[in-house]
């Protein structure tokens, strides 16, 4: 059976359930349309820093947060449209701003439907008119996040999008990696080294974007936690990201359709006519062995 429960917390709190599988993810829409938490028979898979969650003016650092206009950050916070400069921070709005639900499904499985549309906050800092419906769908072990990108304007419409989702893990010497790709940018010192399936957990940061993915599919097992991670996406996404803090209980396998500064580079940036949209998905299942 699929249920969906809301739940009156700091934030209104929608929480879906299959109670056959034993599993439930938790969506806060307005704090930024996000999934903050996504139990399998009640462990946790998700990690989230609850006391910056609880401060509306902290990015949250946890759940699975949305990237969109971009991903990563610009030089400066700046980009240049129609010789006009625009300030976006780090990862966009799209992680911020609230949104609104507009569709509650639960035969056959557990599904809520979230939507931002172009605002004049949105405007002030990226002056195009869009609508994102992404949708939630919870089925046993797996979350699918179904996205639909519109082009309101009557111009073209540049952005990259992606998601930054927060694992939680134990010893990170006990992870295993098969990610598709042999190279990685180290995003600090932007330099490129080739990888070999291992990081070194005692730097104090890993920020390392894989390219040239051969394809469409990562997974990280977590032989502490007994715990096999997989993560499927359309070939929209560019790149993963691999972002971890030395001391934290997580690590964040975020993909990406396009690099840093994209929006100035135009490199992988999507663009979609005036009036065209774009579909993509992406899926995550987690396994305990």
């Amino acid at each position: 059976m699929f249920t969906i429960a809301l739940a009156a917390q700091q934030y209104q709190t929608y929480i879906l359930t299959d109670t056959e599988a034993n599993s439930q993810i938790e969506v806060v829409p307005e704090r930024g349309g996000i999934i903050t938490r996504w139990r399998i028979q009640g462990q946790e898979i998700l990690y989230l820093d609850t006391e910056r969650f609880a401060h509306p003016d902290l990015s949250i650092r946890g759940g699975v947060p949305i990237l969109f206009p971009i991903c990563g950050n610009l030089p400066d916070n700046v980009y240049t449209h129609n010789c006009k400069e625009y300030t976006l921070k780090q990862h966009g709005f799209g992680r911020d701003l609230p949104w609104q639900v507009t569709e509650q499904v639960t035969q056959n499985q557990a599904s809520i439907t979230v939507v931002l549309q172009s605002n004049d906050i949105t405007r002030a800092v990226y002056p195009f008119e869009f609508k994102l419906t992404f949708t939630y769908i919870l089925q046993g072990n797996s979350l699918v996040i179904n996205q639909h990108y519109q082009n309101l304007s009557s111009t073209p419409l540049p952005f990259s999008a992606g998601f930054h989702p927060y694992f939680q893990c134990g010893d990170k010497s006990q992870l295993e990696f098969a990610i598709p790709s042999g190279q990685y940018l180290d995003q600090k010192t932007k330099e490129i080294h080739a990888f070999n399936g291992q990081f070194d957990f005692s730097r104090e940061e890993i920020d390392f974007a894989f390219g040239h993915l051969r394809s469409q599919s990562a997974a990280v097992t977590d032989h502490d936690r007994k715990l096999k991670l997989t993560l499927d996406y359309d070939d929209i996404y560019a790149m993963l990201v691999f972002w971890t803090l030395k001391g934290k209980d997580f690590y964040c396998l975020e993909p990406w359709t396009a690099g840093r500064n994209a929006l100035n580079s135009g490199e992988n940036l999507t663009v979609l006519a005036p009036g065209a949209s774009k579909t993509a998905s992406v899926k995550l299942v987690a396994n305990f062995f």
